[in-house]
């Protein structure tokens, strides 16, 4: 007799392979000798934006173009494992993603290999929501002395104010640039105050497309008229369980750099799009259960794209490719989507010279039943 679980505890069916499989939340592929595929499960429909009915047959090479030759010569050979990180892959007509790749063959069935591909953002969206030590530690550091600053600073700007009331005309644009620069660094030490507060502001349901659109409002108002905003929506989403204050930042920060990015171009034009993307979890220290990101907000920009070398850095605070930037723009981004319970990943395509910035963001459903559990 087996027992299962505690003694005395009855005797339970275990799940066969097909559900286990059917509710993982990665994309898994099963592929028959010569690569087609054979079966794939519902996060793998989601991902190559196929059924399982049409996709079932084809060649792996017709539905996804890794685009790397040695990888493609490494799953021609069906007795190795792979595990590859972070490829760029092109699924369909889509712009290119990257992927965490996975391959293993299939124990007693010669050619036969199970394919599992991960999106780099959800496995992201599985670190530890703060930010490291060190970077604490230097963003800790505004909070401290920012009431040994800010006094000074109005001294000074009242002094300004005080000599533009007594000055020649010819004199006061002096006490004018004083006085705006005084400003500047005092919006600089508010921005820091920000990225180093450690309380998430109250979040609340929030139309999403309500939000974006009031956010690309506010960038044509704003002097951008000439870039053409695209917008691709998914008019089925839920509500999002955020901060509207602090989505409206983030989406004010990321247009206006892509409007930027992009203003040099002979056709300026930045793109919204919003979609249902299932399968990305979060999982936090001191929560019991993962945290579903499967809302997601792409800003894509046709600019030349962010400088190679700053790429893997462009989220840490004083990193910056504009000559007058102060490298906190999207520090403060990142900082505002991890207080929301959100992820947000850098990608850049090459092949059609476009940039994106993807948001994750938990449904309010989610999140209530996160909180309940």
């Amino acid at each position: 007799m087996t027992l299962a679980g505690t003694i005395g505890e009855a005797v339970r069916p275990s799940p066969d392979h097909a559900r286990l499989i059917a509710s993982l939340p990665y994309a898994v592929v099963m592929l028959r000798p010569g690569q087609r595929i054979a079966a794939v499960n519902g996060a793998g429909e989601q991902l190559l934006g196929q059924s399982a009915r049409r996709l079932i047959g084809k060649s792996l090479k017709s539905v996804v173009d890794f685009g790397e030759p040695r990888l493609m010569a490494m799953l021609d050979d069906t007795d190795v494992q792979i595990n590859a990180r972070d490829m760029a892959a092109r699924i369909g007509k889509s712009s290119a993603r990257r992927l965490h790749v996975i391959v293993s063959p299939v124990a007693g069935w010669e050619g036969w290999q199970t394919l599992t591909l991960i999106e780099s953002a959800e496995v992201e969206g599985f670190e530890e929501s703060g930010i490291n030590t060190h970077e604490e530690a230097g963003l800790r550091a505004p909070e401290i002395l920012a009431h040994e600053i800010k006094n000074p600073l109005a001294g000074i700007r009242g002094a300004a104010q005080l000599l533009g009331r007594k000055a020649k005309a010819s004199d006061r644009a002096l006490t004018d640039l004083i006085a705006d620069e005084v400003d500047r660094i005092a919006a600089l030490i508010d921005q820091m105050q920000t990225l180093s507060s450690r309380s998430a502001a109250p979040a609340t349901p929030v139309n999403l497309h309500v939000a974006i659109r009031r956010a690309s409002a506010v960038l044509e108002a704003g002097g951008h008229a000439n870039v053409r905003i695209r917008e691709e929506f998914d008019p089925s989403l839920p509500m999002v369980l955020v901060n509207s204050d602090s989505l409206l930042q983030v989406l004010l920060n990321l247009l206006t750099n892509a409007a930027e990015a992009c203003a040099g171009e002979d056709s300026p034009e930045v793109t919204l799009r919003t979609r249902f993307a299932s399968g990305i979890m979060l999982r936090q220290a001191g929560h019991a259960q993962p945290i579903r990101l499967p809302i997601e907000i792409c800003v894509t920009d046709n600019g030349p794209g962010v400088d190679p070398e700053l790429r893997d850095h462009i989220f840490e605070p004083f990193v910056s490719s504009k000559k007058q930037g102060q490298g906190l723009g999207l520090a403060l981004v990142r900082k505002l989507v991890r207080d929301m319970n959100g992820r947000i990943n850098h990608e850049r395509d090459e092949l059609r010279g476009l940039t994106h910035f993807r948001i994750r963001l938990p449904m309010v459903e989610t999140r209530r039943e996160d909180s309940e559990a």
